[in-house]
């Protein structure tokens, strides 16, 4: 069974909207939908979604935009005081949560409301983004523009470095998605009816437990203090000699009803804290920010917005906190680049380059605050255009990592597309691309030419690293092993703790979990190789034709697919996979571009639970009064209805649990 926390996951304001597009679902008398007050932009907002029937056009969705408008109109406290009281008669979350989700991300959605044009290109996405309901927008056509090339001298300096030597391999690591709930309280109820759990939300002690909380963590809760602090441990303990770490962000716990900017800081300070006093001074550590490193949670102002200094206090914060390993030049590109930087490893000729993604991310509602066409917010592309042609120029190698993965369906396919142009452009540069987001095991491959997806066009790869966190998977952390010379991934090697031994809540043991060369090295040398060797060359590197030969392989061995996506939760609980489901899969490894995405249905149907099931869930949740008088109006619309429900529910895995 997949985790009780994916299914009930969700985001008071995304499940506020979720419920206005579930009424047109359920005949409810008229009167029950109508009853909240005598708001007339309310009851419009009501109506609209009522007359959607099932919000089969975009048309219909963008009719919603109407009603939410003329309440954003009158002002942020009508607009979220409205949201409230929907949600709480709707009983779509626990009344805090209704408070304090809404309280926090409808001003922004109220002021690009405000902002936009009810028929454009940015209202189409703002539905997509909100209701799932418009079709994603095509890619808006902009070429890339590039600094002229560099002299032959450049490129055969880092031309000649492709192969191996016979150096041994150093080691890095890589965290992502830790989520450290420092309000974790041993013995409070794992079980609960909010969207993460593990914490004394009520302070009432003679209340009854039904399942207590351990002491190394839940599957329904986020990472404790100590869980992190072990982790922390069994890197130095076990990858002593490591060069340096990094992370692909997502600090803060998941509670975000509950956050405030000073909580956010609290977090985050505490956490760079914690890796100074347990993580080995030998080993640097390099970050990223996530969504969920900012308050409200995915919110980055753009420099174009009336409020475009409202993510400085948060860039000033790692600019000052991160210092320490980045030094006095990547400190000063954190405040003026919006969150990137970049920084060379002493010893290497390795540009790290770490980008702030959030600006692409379709849940950030600040990118829908303007009609005017932005292809580059905040001048990240450009940013990532600069650090890379300095490196080609000083025949430097270079990494690229972040949070939110460019081919992820959650990415703007507008950016994703401009990303893969550079990519593209510097593809003999870049030796590796690192992120997470997904608290998945995954990857990504790039392609030169993605209507012929083969190992010949395989240009780049990105890999997307499992999370600390244990809502989606057993704890687990990552280790490359990199040619000194090429920088090449040689090997992906993940360590985790099985919550499942008995002796994990005295102490989680960690070990290692799988390694790729090992894993899957044979079935490649396999396939590719004309003599039926089931060699993997030790000198050959974890490459982009490695990883699109891999899906190849997934396409005809049932038995190695199978592992794959039983590492991804690295064996946190069985999980199924049928030949659509597999399909899609594949598909989502060969985009590392957004528009060539499969919207990870792969993962509704490993995630989600059947249709009729979700159906019935959403029904057990209304108010026992009015959930006798619902009926679905036919067969079919119940099924539209269900799949509503998934694709929507999908949207808040999306959008708040990662």
């Amino acid at each position: 069974m997949p985790p009780f926390y994916l299914q009930n996951h969700g985001n008071g304001m995304m499940l506020l909207l979720f419920g206005l597009t579930l009424l047109p679902h359920f005949v409810f008398g008229l009167q029950k939908v109508f009853d909240l007050d005598s708001n007339q932009p309310t009851n419009d907002l009501l109506e609209a979604a009522y007359n959607a029937r099932i919000m089969k056009s975009c048309r219909s969705c963008q009719a919603i935009l109407l009603p939410l408008k003329q309440l954003a109109t009158i002002g942020d406290d009508s607009f979220v005081s409205a949201m409230v009281k929907i949600c709480k008669a709707r009983k779509l979350q626990d009344p805090d949560i209704c408070e304090g989700d809404i309280g926090a991300q409808g001003p922004i959605i109220a002021h690009a409301l405000r902002s936009i044009s009810l028929t454009g290109r940015t209202s189409r996405q703002f539905c997509n983004a909100l209701f799932g309901m418009c079709d994603v927008e095509p890619v808006e056509p902009y070429n890339v523009t590039f600094p002229s090339s560099g002299s032959m001298l450049y490129e055969s300096k880092v031309r000649r470095k492709t192969k191996p030597g016979d150096r041994k391999p150093f080691h890095v690591i890589h965290l992502s998605d830790v989520h450290i709930d420092r309000e974790y309280s041993v013995g409070s109820e794992a079980n609960c009816t909010k969207y993460i759990c593990c914490r004394d939300f009520t302070g009432d002690s003679d209340i009854d437990i039904m399942e207590p909380a351990e002491p190394y963590g839940n599957r329904r809760c986020d990472s404790p203090i100590k869980l992190a602090n072990s982790m922390l441990h069994a890197i130095n303990e076990l990858v002593p000699d490591a060069k340096f770490a990094i992370s692909s962000g997502d600090v803060v716990d998941h509670a975000n009803w509950l956050l405030t900017r000073e909580t956010v800081e609290q977090e985050l300070h505490e956490f760079h804290r914690q890796l100074f006093a347990n993580l080995s001074e030998s080993i640097p550590f390099y970050g990223s920010i996530g969504n969920h490193d900012t308050y409200p949670t995915n919110g980055f102002p753009r420099s174009t917005t009336e409020d475009s200094d409202g993510a400085k206090w948060l860039f000033d914060l790692f600019s000052d906190d991160w210092k320490r390993w980045i030094g006095p030049s990547g400190s000063s590109e954190i405040q003026h680049q919006s969150g990137s930087y970049s920084v060379v490893p002493t010893g290497t000729d390795l540009k790290l380059i770490s980008i702030n993604t959030q600006y692409w991310y379709k849940f950030n509602f600040w990118i829908y605050d303007s009609d005017e066409f932005q292809p580059d917010p905040n001048g990240i592309l450009s940013f990532l255009i600069s650090e890379l042609d300095s490196a080609e120029k000083a025949g430097q190698r270079a990494w690229i990592f972040g949070h939110i993965p460019p081919g992820s369906s959650d990415m703007m396919r507008d950016q994703s597309n401009y990303y893969n142009q550079i990519i593209l452009r510097y593809k003999d540069v870049i030796s590796g691309q690192f992120f997470g987001h997904t608290h998945w095991d995954q990857f990504q491959v790039a392609y030169t030419d993605y209507s012929e997806q083969n190992a010949e066009n395989a240009m780049s790869f990105g890999l997307i690293a499992p999370s600390l966190t244990p809502t989606n998977g057993n704890p687990a952390f990552t280790v490359y092993d990199v040619d000194p010379d090429t920088y090449d991934i040689m090997d992906v090697r993940v360590y985790f703790a099985n919550m499942a031994e008995a002796t994990y809540h005295q102490e989680p043991k960690w070990e290692l979990y799988y390694s790729a060369r090992a894993a899957y090295g044979p079935a490649v040398a396999s396939f590719v190789s004309s003599k039926d060797s089931d060699v993997f060359p030790s000198s050959s590197p974890l490459d982009s034709a490695f990883w699109h030969n891999l899906t190849e392989v997934f396409e005809i061995d049932n038995n190695t697919f199978d592992h794959y996506i039983d590492r991804m939760a690295r064996s946190a609980w069985s999980r199924h996979c049928n030949e659509r489901c597999r399909n899609n899969t594949i598909c989502d490894m060969r985009a590392m571009r957004a528009e060539n995405s499969c919207y990870h249905q792969s993962l509704d149907e490993i995630i989600i639970p059947p249709p009729r099931r979700q159906a019935s869930m959403e029904k057990d949740r209304l108010n026992p009064q009015i959930r006798n008088e619902i009926t679905f109006e036919d067969e079919l619309d119940t099924h539209d209805a269900c799949m509503l429900n998934n694709k929507l529910q999908r949207h808040f895995y999306d959008t708040f649990a990662l």
